[in-house]
């Protein structure tokens, strides 16, 4: 409701519709209620009677006449039932009122005319403010800043917008905690609404809402840039092989800058190591855009997405955005099973063997009970086969599975290979042939529900002739890092449509649930008749794939293939390294958040397996962080009793730049160490990312609580607002209704109604 219609409503209802909002209405009369409404009864007869007397009358004059006295005597008998509203109020002086002050990077915009967010709020929320000694005489009043999370200050002056990261989850369950057991009457956020904490802003409301206490919201800023280009948002993996080309997906958020052009650019570590230039769009906010990465020595890397600045840019600190990326040596083990040789095992091997990223560990039958064993560490490795022991199988990252049928497994084996990738993390990429999938006896196994297809039933025919598919991108594999064949993304789609045909034996059945298509399978006619050729889906842990091909090779040695082609060995050592990307160790190391400013803490948290993959939490854990200036610390990491296998500690990043981490852990007698991963300390501000004033989000968080969104201009109207609670120490206030101006004017103008109608009759 606007200002004027909000003066409007008041003046005629006596209250403004805030408090109408917040109460109830009750009635209390003046004499007995029975009584009333006899009367009012006894008035209606009387009424009826008098125009029912009257002669030379129509009876639609009468009618009217009647209905409105009868209409005005209502309201007037009405009034003995003293309509009130009820209001929860807070006692003075016997509640106490927390104050969250933002102190986040991105309040140091300028943006609030002409001065920064912070100022203008340190104007608002000084002492000597009106709003802050209203509200100091009615209540205890707490000052908090927030950005990460929320400490007591003495009050606005003393901030300095330096946090990098708003966590108004965190902030909040800090002040509950901070006030339980004091009769908190509510509380009041100033914030720009910039939030990157990743906590669970719902839960931290519900816990207020159940506790009715109000959360009202300041808004400082402009909801919407003039003229701005921000980096949005960058999708990146953590971690890749070394050699491994990287795609990075970068939104660019765009304002007034139409038709323009954008410079943008990647750094590694400070090194420009990628450039593209995008043209913005006549319409919309956001423009989307992929950075092509070259290939990274191993290591710990800062990426920086920049996007160049353009003339009459309001705010440029959101033109960049940082991200950790790890590069790891390898080799990644795979284990490849064959059930007879054939030409797919060969060429596939060929297509990896330079890449020192990958090894692959091969086992072809070649004879009842025999096989040929191909990249084994020593001559006992697999000499029986497939494994039997789940330590043995755990150890590869990811198994291809070819044309073997299931009766070869036990039921033992079929389940670890369920459990490979549910539990240890693994991908089991299952290619198609006349002995896999449906055709080989797997619908029935614990296997199938790894995989993203539906196993239902085998061809009927099992000697019917390959069926001949014509390869086509879906819109989601377009988008796929592993089957990017040429730099550009139009011209990879060109080559996926140039290639040869290929053929499948088997009945793919439909897509499961969550599961993604990323190749499809034309066989002609209707496209409707599309099968799912490479498809994956998340189970547990892993990932379940399968590219239900028998004959990919002719990618290579078909008769329209130049000699020199690289798409099937490019092809294959991408989908390969896809599918070891991500798998994790015994022990893998992570933190939270992983970028912070300097002197904010980081949560890390180890996870430790042993080698079948079961939680060990007897272990001597240690975090070593290397500094962006090379001195090593080890932070001693404690159990965590939320879950099984999983060591905790606190760091604080006391310096800006990279931070590399790793665990190692001591069972025994054995030392077990995690891939390095990073942590990015910098002071630029993660929430001056989404630097405009999120208004939406802020009316939002006030509504589900009860409380109410004010801009920051307007915020003295909470000296009166806040008071009107019902938590805390409270009184029952009961204001009249029968005297606002509203029914007394109702009643004159019906009054006048009936006599101008009378007139007009001759009636009067």
């Amino acid at each position: 409701m606007g200002a004027v219609a909000e003066s409007v409503f008041t003046f005629f209802f006596k209250y403004s519709p805030r408090l109408f909002q917040r109460g109830e209405i009750v009635l209390a009369p003046v004499v007995p209620a029975p009584l009333i409404v006899l009367a009012l009864l006894l008035a209606l007869l009387l009424v009826a009677f008098t125009y029912r007397q009257v002669r030379g009358v129509s009876l639609t004059d009468r009618a009217l006449l009647g209905g409105w006295r009868a209409l005005s005597i209502a309201i007037v008998l009405g009034c003995l039932l003293r309509p009130m509203l009820v209001l929860s109020t807070a006692v003075a002086q016997r509640n106490v009122l927390a104050i969250l002050l933002d102190d986040s990077r991105s309040m140091r915009l300028a943006d609030v005319d002409g001065a920064t967010r912070l100022s203008a709020m340190q104007r608002t929320f000084s002492d000597s403010s009106a709003l802050m000694r209203g509200l100091s005489q009615k209540f205890a009043v707490r000052v908090f800043r927030f950005a990460a999370d929320a400490t007591p200050v003495a009050g606005a002056s003393t901030l300095t917008a330096s946090g990098s990261r708003t966590d108004l989850a965190s902030a909040l369950d800090a002040v509950r905690d901070e006030l339980a057991g004091m009769p908190l009457a509510g509380i009041i956020v100033a914030t720009d609404g910039a939030d990157n904490g990743g906590s669970d802003l719902t839960a931290s409301l519900r816990a207020l809402e159940s506790r009715r206490v109000p959360l009202h919201t300041v808004g400082i800023g402009q909801e919407r840039f003039s003229r701005d280009l921000a980096v949005a948002e960058v999708a990146v993996p953590t971690s890749v092989l070394t050699g491994s080309t990287v795609l990075l997906d970068a939104a660019i958020g765009i304002r007034g800058a139409g038709g323009e052009r954008a410079m943008l650019s990647v750094e590694a570590n400070g090194r420009i190591v990628s450039t593209d230039e995008v043209r913005i769009p006549d319409r919309g906010d956001i423009v989307r855009t992929r950075l092509r990465v070259p290939p990274l020595p191993p290591g710990t890397y800062q990426l920086s997405v920049r996007v160049r600045p353009i003339d009459g840019e309001q705010v440029q600190d959101n033109n960049v955005l940082h991200s950790m990326l790890e590069v790891r040596s390898g080799p990644a083990r795979i284990l490849y099973l064959e059930g007879e040789p054939r030409p797919e095992f060969a060429f596939l091997g060929r297509a990896i063997a330079t890449d020192s990223a990958l090894q692959m560990v091969g086992l072809v039958r070649t004879a009842e009970h025999k096989f040929l064993r191909l990249g084994v560490r020593d001559s006992l490795e697999l000499l029986g086969g497939f494994p039997t022991r789940r330590e043995e199988l755990f150890q590869f990252r990811a198994i291809v599975l070819g044309s073997i049928e299931s009766s070869y497994f036990t039921g033992e084996q079929l389940r670890m290979l369920s459990d490979f990738v549910s539990v240890r993390g693994g991908t089991l990429l299952a290619l198609g042939g006349r002995a896999a999938l449906a055709e080989g006896g797997f619908a029935e196994t614990t296997m199938a529900d790894a995989l993203p297809v539906s196993l239902t039933r085998a061809r009927a025919d099992t000697g019917a002739p390959a069926v001949a598919l014509s390869v086509r991108l879906t819109s989601a594999g377009r988008a796929h890092a592993a089957l990017r064949l040429r730099d550009s993304e139009t011209a990879s789609a060109a080559r996926w449509d140039s290639l040869p045909v290929l053929t499948s034996v088997n009945n793919l059945g439909p897509l499961r649930s969550g599961a993604t298509t990323l190749l499809a399978g034309h066989a002609g006619g209707d496209a409707s008749a599309d099968v799912p050729l490479l498809a994956f889906q998340r189970y547990g842990r892993g990932m379940g794939v399968v590219f239900g091909v028998q004959d990919s090779w002719l990618w290579r040695m078909h008769a329209s293939m130049p000699v020199e082609d690289a798409t099937h060995a490019t092809l294959w050592r991408q989908l390969l390294r896809w599918t070891v990307a991500g798998v994790p160790d015994q022990v893998d190391m992570s933190a939270s958040p992983s970028r912070v400013g300097p002197g904010e803490p980081v949560t890390l948290r180890a996870r430790l397996v042993d080698s079948t993959f079961v939680p060990v939490n007897g272990a001597a854990m240690i975090a070593r962080v290397t500094t962006p200036t090379g001195t090593i610390v080890d932070v001693p990491m404690e159990r965590s009793l939320r879950e099984d296998g999983t060591y905790t500690a606190r760091y604080v990043a006391p310096e800006r730049g990279a931070y590399a981490l790793s665990a190692i852990a001591r069972v025994g007698r054995d030392t077990l160490r995690s891939v390095p991963t990073g942590i990015l300390a910098d002071d630029l501000g993660a929430d001056v990312e989404q630097a405009e004033l999120r208004a939406p989000l802020l009316r939002r968080i006030a509504e589900e609580t009860g409380g109410r969104y004010y801009p920051l201009s307007n915020a003295n109207r909470l000296v009166d607002d806040v008071t009107y609670t019902e938590s805390g120490v409270t009184q029952r206030d009961a204001r009249d209704l029968w005297d606002a101006p509203a029914v007394f004017l109702v009643v004159v103008m019906l009054l006048g109604m009936e006599w101008a109608w009378r007139r007009r009759r001759g009636l009067a």
